[in-house]
This record gives structure tokens, sequence and C-alpha cells, in this order.
């Protein structure tokens, strides 16, 4: 076992893999969390999509070149969440319904774009990752993204925990309550498009959500989901690379993931808030 794992971390794209990842699990965890917290898991599917035709003209411009594909999905993501906000406070449309149609616009748009321009092949390595290839460009894409999540988090912690916990109170006693919403769409998209190369913008999501979901069941504070959720981020980053490693069938992307689904399964039914402490409290009735 221990030459399988020395021969494992002799290849530099393993090397890479398992840095990138790490790096990720660090900055999608925290706002997977807030995610969950907020009521807003789906928003990240949403957003995943909603980036699409940004992504599309960068690639239809510029190529598979990782400066072009996260520019423009950033444009787009960040347009989205915007206009998205825009017509929750000045329709009578909620931000659910106008996130959902604009998603869906969005998705329509890329689709169309890809479609005209021609073949889809090379833009299978944005939707499905291609974590065994990263780049220098998206190492340093990963690493600048998750420090500017994580700065941006220790600043906006204290009123985003509030505006979670309490939004009422919390838009009282601020002037500009939008700007922490806002601040933290802005931080879902850039980890949206910083997965693009690794696990893909629709793995991407399975990574964000499943973690925070599992760190749910294990503690009702929000710093220890926190923690909890970095950590069940990373056992499944690297439990599903080692997986794929011996399994040179297996993809990547989808194992990864798949880890992190049985890890939420198993938080599901032997977490302290979960099916375990229902069980318990049938058999005390």
């Amino acid at each position: 076992m221990g030459d399988f794992i020395v021969e494992m971390f002799t290849y530099t794209f393993m090397q890479r893999a398992f840095v990138v990842t790490t790096v990720l699990s660090a900055s999608v965890a925290p706002v997977g969390t807030f995610l969950v917290l907020r009521r807003l898991s789906l928003a990240g599917e949403a957003m995943a999509h909603a980036i699409t035709p940004g992504v599309v003209i960068g690639f239809v411009t510029a190529g598979l070149s990782v400066t072009s594909l996260f520019f423009g999905g950033l444009i787009a993501g960040v347009g989205v969440a915007v206009l998205t906000a825009y017509l929750a406070r000045n329709t009578i449309l909620r931000s659910d319904a106008s996130l959902a149609s604009l998603y869906l616009i969005s998705l329509a748009v890329g689709i169309f774009i890809l479609s005209a321009a021609g073949s889809a092949v090379p833009l299978k390595s944005f939707l499905f990752g291609s974590i065994l290839g990263v780049g220098d460009a998206t190492m340093v894409l990963v690493g600048g993204v998750a420090t500017v999540t994580l700065l941006t988090l220790a600043i906006i912690l204290r009123p985003l925990i509030m505006s979670t916990c309490d939004p009422v109170f919390f838009e009282s006693q601020m002037k500009r309550p939008w700007i922490v919403d806002q601040g933290f769409m802005f931080l879902l998209v850039l980890n949206l498009l910083a997965a693009f190369k690794t696990l893909g913008t629709l793995m991407a999501v399975g990574l964000m959500i499943l973690p925070a979901t599992a760190a749910r069941y294990w503690s009702g504070t929000i710093t220890a989901q926190l923690v909890i959720g970095f950590i069940f981020a990373f056992l499944s980053c690297w439990v599903g690379l080692i997986l794929s490693y011996v399994l040179p069938e297996t993809p990547t992307g989808p194992s990864i993931v798949l880890v992190a689904g049985v890890i939420f399964a198993v938080s599901t039914i032997f977490g302290p808030l979960g099916l375990r402490s229902k069980f318990k409290e049938t058999r005390h009735v």
C-alpha cells in the first residue's frame, strides 16, 4: 500500500490534482455552507447554467483560454445576479422566480451561440472538468479565487451570518443590505468559474452543496459547519482522486462527487442531527 501511494505521488498530474482540489475545497466549502443555510442550494445550480453564455462567447472568441473563459463567465454570472436582485426589488417576482427565468434564458443563449459557432467537443472539459490535466494558469486561477473568497468572507462574515440568521433585523440595521447579498453571489460565481477546468461547472455544484448538507447533520453551529464542510470536501476530493487512479476508466469529477454523496448518505443516517436522532425519539416514545 505504501508503494502504491508513493507511486501515485510521483506523477506530476496527480500532485497538481491533489493541490488544486485541496485549495478548491477550502474555497467552495464555506460558500456551499452559506448556500445551504440561506436555503439557496438550487441557486448554485442555476448560476452554473447562468454563466454558460459568457463562457461560450469566451470560447468562440479566444478558444479554451483560461482568461477568456473566466472573464466571459464572470460577466455573465454577475450580470444575471445583479439583474435578479433588481427584478426582485422592483417587480412582483421573487428572487427565485427571477433567477430561474434568467438562468433558463442564459442557458438557451449559450447553447444557441455554441450551435451557431460549431462543435461543442472542446467545451466538454468545461462542463465535466479535466482535473488530471490542469495547467499553471488554472492553478493560479484557483489559488487567486480561494484567496479572494477567504479574505472577503473574513470581512463580511459577521453581516453575512446576521443576514442569514435574522434577515429582517439585518435589513433594519443596514443602509445597503443588498451589498452583502450581492457580494456573496459574486463569490458564488467566482468559485463556479474556478472549478470549470477541474470539476466542471456541473460537478462543482456537487462539491459545494453535498459536503455542506452533510455537515448540517453533525452540528447546529455555523462555525462547526464551516470546518466540517471543508473536511468533507477535502476527503471527497482525495478519496475520489485515489479511486479514479485505482480505476483508470473512472471519470475523476463524478468520482469526487459520488464520494461526497456517500458522505452525505452516511451523515444523513448516523449524524447527531440526522435520522439517528429521529430513531432515538421514536424509541423513547
